[in-house]
């Protein structure tokens, strides 16, 4: 595999909304997050995934795009856009754009003009049904809950709508609307962004007539056409959201000589604690031996035939210190341990606003404490179903997005420092005890075990390039593995758990490369692993 600039990076996700708010107004912006870019160069990252800030009407947060070329008013102005794209490139990070194109806002010109009737040039740029029987054309559900058909009166017919219905399905298999994303990218490509995160990109080669959604047909020959037309002339990263995709369906998307994208993000892992077969908001507990299993499946199964992407969190995501470490007793262990365990791996790894300082979860008691679209949907629907309230307020506590989507905090002045107005969402009140400020000043902060990491990831080729090894026989807590370049041979332990365990090997340490517990010497012999331990050893 050529090596690219982004098999060593370190990416670092933005919630614009929720980073840094520069003028009062309660919503964060992109004067905001130029104002921090000292802040990532300081961490150690190469590039920044912004969620949207595009021109939108904001029904779910920034992925309903009105247009595609400006920015929403909330967020500044195309001129703030390019002075973060030239500020940030000289600290050396990128800026890469989140990509929506399986679907639109409804306030998109191109809809506003779909609905003028059937007869407009703009008709065939989404999708339109007749009724079957009086009734939607098929079973097709949105993700948001209920029939992903909307009916249209002035015309007698139904669009798709894959999620909110104010978010209609663009038709890909239209060439003029693949010429008019085409287009959009290439504007962006030019004006210098380092690449695209791409929204449900798994879903742009949809069947809706045979209700086939994710990995349509001509999914493929589509991303390929899009590798042609733009970012396969330019030196950026392009990773796919892709939720229904095992290995092999990621090695079609992230093959080099396939000149699709550099690689896909895949939620086999996230997914381990929902009931099989049932929606998110079903939990269970989650089984350590199933994610020792999932994780090295893909760190094994890709090969030289694709690439990984690294990650717990993201803005649709739980934070993964509340999910499956300990936000309160080992609340900096935990997280270390969770770090540690996740960028000793084979691939990109990705760091969500504020993991890097440990920041919570935010449980809620009342659904009026509730933005995210999704999981309003999901309560009024489950309520009707016959669920109690405390049952759907668990599920949302436990994997609702706004607990991702909380403002950044800073320090421990009003608001966390994230605005002197009135924040969009409540604050974690945790943030005078988890803050910027505070792990800044603490050299055993979670902040500081994130940036030797990132050091570490630039320093060593090992754990870019090396094999990866799962190492079976241990307690089921446990999380042992190696990674092997060469004659250089890695060591990486992870205690998954609050109580002690056990860790025994024949291997002799040459040197403690990291841990999140003092320790210079480490013997392996019979190692007592303290509540959440890890370390990694050259052995």
């Amino acid at each position: 595999m050529d090596p690219r600039w982004w098999h060593t990076a370190v990416i670092y996700q933005i919630y614009p909304r929720s980073f840094q708010d520069s003028n009062g107004d309660g919503i964060g912006d992109i004067k905001g997050i130029i104002s921090r870019l000292d802040y990532l160069h300081t961490l150690g990252i190469n590039a920044i995934w912004l969620s949207p800030v595009y021109k939108s009407p904001n029904v779910d947060n920034g992925y309903d795009i009105s247009d595609y070329r400006d920015i929403m008013d909330e967020f500044g102005s195309i001129e703030d856009m390019d002075e973060l794209i030239s500020e940030a490139a000289k600290y050396d990070i990128k800026i890469i754009m989140d990509l929506v194109v399986n679907h639109t806002s409804d306030q998109h010109p191109w809809f506003i003009e779909a609905k003028k009737g059937k007869d407009n040039k703009y008709r065939d740029y989404y999708i339109w049904r007749n009724p079957v029987d009086g009734n939607v054309p098929n079973n097709l559900r949105s993700s948001f809950g209920g029939s992903a058909w909307e009916f249209d009166k002035y015309s007698g017919q139904y669009y798709l709508h894959l999620f909110s219905k104010h978010q209609p399905d663009l038709n890909w298999e239209n060439e003029k609307v693949r010429q008019e994303v085409w287009d959009l990218m290439n504007f962006w490509l030019e004006k210098g962004v380092g690449g695209f995160r791409m929204d449900v990109i798994d879903l742009i080669g949809k069947v809706p007539d045979e209700e086939i959604t994710s990995n349509g047909p001509k999914l493929h020959e589509y991303l390929q056409e899009m590798n042609r037309k733009t970012f396969g002339k330019y030196d950026v990263l392009t990773v796919g959201e892709t939720w229904g995709a095992t290995p092999d369906i990621a090695k079609l998307f992230s093959n080099p000589e396939r000149k699709e994208l550099s690689m896909v993000f895949q939620f086999e892992h996230i997914c381990l604690d929902q009931q099989e077969g049932m929606e998110k908001w079903d939990l269970k507990p989650l089984q350590i031996k199933e994610l020792k299993r999932v994780i090295a499946k893909w760190q094994t199964a890709l090969g030289k035939k694709g690439w990984n992407s690294l990650f717990w969190n993201n803005h649709d995501l739980p934070r993964i210190v509340s999910r499956w470490g300990n936000d309160k007793q080992y609340h900096s262990e935990s997280a270390k341990m969770l770090a540690i365990l996740l960028h000793m791996l084979r691939g990109t790894p990705y760091i969500y606003q504020g993991e890097e300082i440990g920041m919570t979860n935010y449980p809620i008691s009342s659904i009026e404490e509730v933005d995210d679209i999704e999981s309003r949907n999901m309560y009024y629907e489950r309520l009707a179903k016959g669920y109690s309230k405390r049952e759907i307020l668990e599920s949302i506590n436990a994997k609702g997005r706004d607990n991702a989507r909380t403002p950044m905090q800073w320090d421990d002045t009003e608001n966390a420092g994230f605005t002197k107005g009135t924040p969009w969402l409540h604050v974690n009140p945790n943030y005078h005890q988890i803050n910027v400020k505070k792990n800044l000043e603490n050299p055993n902060s979670i902040f500081y075990t994130y940036q030797q990491l990132i050091r570490v990831r630039k320093e060593n080729p090992i754990i870019t390039w090396g094999d990866f090894q799962l190492i079976e026989n241990t307690e089921e807590e446990v999380f042992a593995y190696y990674r092997k370049l060469g004659n250089e041979k890695w060591l990486i332990v992870a205690n998954f758990s609050e109580s002690e365990s056990v860790f025994s090997s024949k291997d002799v340490v040459k040197k403690v490369i990291m841990s999140n517990y003092k320790q210079n010497n480490i013997n392996l012999s019979n190692k007592r692993l303290k509540p959440y331990e890890a370390f990694v050893v050259r052995i």
